[in-house]
């Protein structure tokens, strides 16, 4: 019988049932990403070659069966993960397998792609890069396990940054980034970024109490004590030796980016952000003053059109593309982003823009802000202080990366040579980015999972009744 208030005694409090899974949700939301991906593409073949090509059908099997196998993974191994990442990931890589398809025509077209269509082959480092994010989430079942192994990958970490600075023939571009194996050229960098990102997170979370303290108050914030500068001083040391020995701006300026805001994060002290700008602005102008790669990249930023028959040629052309797209774009195959040097990788955010527009392109930022949100939600709602640390890590590098690329695309920054995560064309930046999305799935995973039931008490042998046995 219905209560006074019209609400029955005997229902459960709300609140207290089952916490929903959303996995098909995340698979409706797939779907939808597969299929826009796939009209895309459609529109692309129609409007430069007049016809669908045979490939498509190919391309739309293996797209869609490589999302649906990663769905049924976080099915099983993380059911309780948030439900918009792996749709992000999915519409992003799946706008730049577009793209680079229609770069593919254009340079098959005019006799510039010399080295035949690179859209297969990002779709096969996209496999790859599914292969890992599938170990991770197998082999990963608690992601606090991570922390016993944290200065081993502190080491792996370094060893990989410090690789290609050491074998010849690793310069490509100017900048030595490259291992080449076999024919293959692998950029450590994009895998020693998440090995460091991990004991970042498992050494701030030991010593952020001593890190905390402070000495002094200057002008309305607290120092932290001389004796605890050691750690941010150590990473813009090895900040500035990878700018120094690989002339890599960009994995320079990424890892002590990520490093001081991880602190800020673990500490909550402004301070370490004020100490950050002012170490990273005394490098800039030490490195600019002392370095020749340095000081070409700054003073074609600051003048672009003054190089634009040398330095400047690429962000000049990057910034007409921009200024054809317009607000609307010149639509898919409409535009010709293929002016654009290295359009596929570096610059595919150029491309993107003259065909999509500025609406385009913001619709881009926005997945990644999605993305970066959610990996930030899962940070704030994490229960142990090695998974928020962790989960605000890899948010923050995504979009520090993203930020920093656009930056360079659009004119905002110096060009730093980082790619778009999951867009441009790339081996090691997408399978590494895969890694990086299975870590943020599985602390997602364990912050979403509701908390076990307390354990019932143990009795004690001194609350046991007691009963007198007559013989």
């Amino acid at each position: 019988m219905a209560s006074a208030s019209g609400t029955d005694p005997n229902a459960a409090p709300v609140g207290t049932g089952p916490t929903p899974k959303r996995r098909n949700t995340e698979l409706l939301l797939l779907g939808f990403a597969v299929l826009l991906t796939i009209a895309a593409q459609c529109i692309v073949d129609l409007t430069l070659t007049d016809a669908l090509r045979p490939e498509l059908a190919t391309f739309g099997i293996w797209f869609s069966a490589l999302w649906l196998v990663a769905h049924l993974v976080v099915r099983r191994f993380a059911p309780y993960a948030d439900p918009l990442l792996l749709p992000c990931i999915a519409m992003l890589s799946g706008l730049g397998l577009v793209m680079i398809h229609r770069l593919d025509i254009a340079g098959n077209t005019l006799g510039r792609n010399n080295s035949g269509e690179d859209a297969p082959v990002q779709l096969l480092w996209a496999t790859v890069g599914l292969v890992l994010f599938i170990a991770v989430l197998v082999v990963v079942r608690d992601h606090r396990v991570l922390a016993r192994f944290a200065y081993t990958l502190a080491l792996v970490g370094l060893v990989l940054l410090a690789i290609p600075a050491v074998l010849p023939n690793s310069e490509i571009n100017g900048a030595k980034l490259w291992i080449r194996v076999a024919g293959f050229s692998i950029q450590p960098g994009e895998f020693a970024k998440i090995c460091l990102i991990v004991f970042f997170a498992a050494y701030l979370v030991d010593k952020r109490d001593v890190l905390a303290l402070a000495s002094r108050r200057v002008a309305g914030l607290e120092l932290p004590r001389g004796r605890d500068l050691g750690p941010v001083l150590l990473a813009w040391v090895a900040s500035i030796l990878v700018l120094v020995f690989e002339r890599d701006l960009g994995s320079s300026l990424l890892l002590f980016g990520i490093f001081v805001v991880m602190l800020y994060v673990a500490t909550e002290r402004a301070s370490w952000l004020v100490i950050g700008l002012l170490l990273f602005s005394g490098g800039a102008y030490v490195a600019y003053q002392a370095f020749s790669h340095v000081r070409v990249r700054v003073d074609t930023w600051l003048d672009p059109f003054g190089y634009a028959d040398t330095g400047g040629y690429q962000i000049v052309q990057s910034l007409f593309s921009l200024g054809t797209g317009g607000l609307f774009g010149a639509g898919l195959g409409g535009g010709r982003p293929d002016q654009v040097p290295v359009a596929k990788s570096d610059f595919i955010a150029a491309a993107i823009g003259e065909e999509l527009g500025l609406f385009g392109l913001v619709a881009l930022i926005v997945l990644y802000l999605v993305l970066v949100e959610r990996g930030l939600r899962t940070s704030l709602v994490c229960r142990d202080g090695f998974g928020k640390l962790l989960a605000a890590g890899l948010a923050f590098a995504v979009a520090w990366q993203v930020f920093v690329v656009l930056g360079g695309v659009t004119g905002l920054l110096p060009l730093t040579g980082l790619t778009t995560p999951f867009v441009a064309y790339g081996g090691s930046s997408l399978v590494a980015n895969f890694g990086l999305v299975a870590l943020l799935v599985r602390i997602s995973d364990a912050a979403r999972r509701p908390a076990a039931p307390p354990a019932a008490p143990v009795a004690k042998l001194t609350d046991a009744p007691t009963e007198v046995v007559r013989p």
